[in-house]
């Protein structure tokens, strides 16, 4: 019925109860098939099978459900799936790529956890023609704001007309990082596509396409957070 996030709010906010008990602590254990769950007095209705599903996230286009400045969202490119899902990670407005949606709340929260070190793969269109020594302190780490990025895998794809394309492979998920890491080393981002995130790939899927995840695409990603 709502994200991780606005579960947690809706129990500390004392809205939640089990077995007819308010509970407030994050984390408390209940089982849906056999404990009664109600929220706002009302009772939570059976979870939803299993989804996983994989966009390729156009360009302006919000990685929400709804935006309330009215700007194209992920929900519209989904209009023939039933279920609720919700995005896994963030692309940011003018990022295109591999956006992976679910209901499965537990794979959504280990794939973005740093604990389980998932990478993320992205080919990114940079102005200028890094240098090897360019391309090496991006991989080794660059200082931002909040601190230094972790190391990353950087390689050069190509370069034509004063443009290169690079790959790179990250395994954190600050905002917007690769936009100010290569602009903090003097080259601005152009273009930005994420292609794979741990085992799961982008492919072929034109932009604005969806389609479910074949069942061996979910057993690797459940293996990859130590879920199978």
């Amino acid at each position: 019925m709502a994200s991780r996030r606005k579960a947690e709010e809706l129990i500390q906010e004392g809205r939640v109860q089990v077995n007819g008990r308010v509970v407030t602590e994050l984390g408390t254990k209940a089982n849906p098939r056999t404990d009664r769950i109600t929220v706002d007095g009302r009772p939570l209705r059976p979870a939803d099978e299993p989804l996983y599903i994989v966009l390729h996230k156009p360009v302006n286009v919000v990685t929400t459900l709804a935006d309330p400045q009215g700007r194209p969202t992920v929900r519209d490119y989904l209009r023939d799936v039933r279920a609720r899902v919700f995005p896994v990670g963030r692309l940011d407005f003018h990022s295109a790529g591999l956006l992976l949606l679910t209901n499965d709340g537990e794979l959504a929260l280990r794939l973005t956890h740093p604990r389980y070190g998932i990478r993320k793969v992205y080919h990114v269109k940079v102005e200028g023609v890094p240098t090897g020594a360019t391309v090496a302190q991006l991989a080794a780490g660059v200082t931002l704001v909040e601190g230094r990025t972790a190391p990353a895998t950087v390689r050069v794809l190509r370069s034509r007309e004063g443009k290169t394309w690079l790959e790179m492979t990250l395994s954190e998920g600050r905002k917007r990082e690769i936009r100010r890491m290569c602009e903090s080393v003097g080259h601005r981002v152009e273009k930005l596509r994420r292609v794979a995130l741990g085992p799961l790939k982008l492919g072929t899927l034109q932009p604005g396409a969806h389609r479910a995840l074949t069942a061996r695409e979910v057993i690797q990603l459940l293996h990859a957070v130590r879920l199978a």
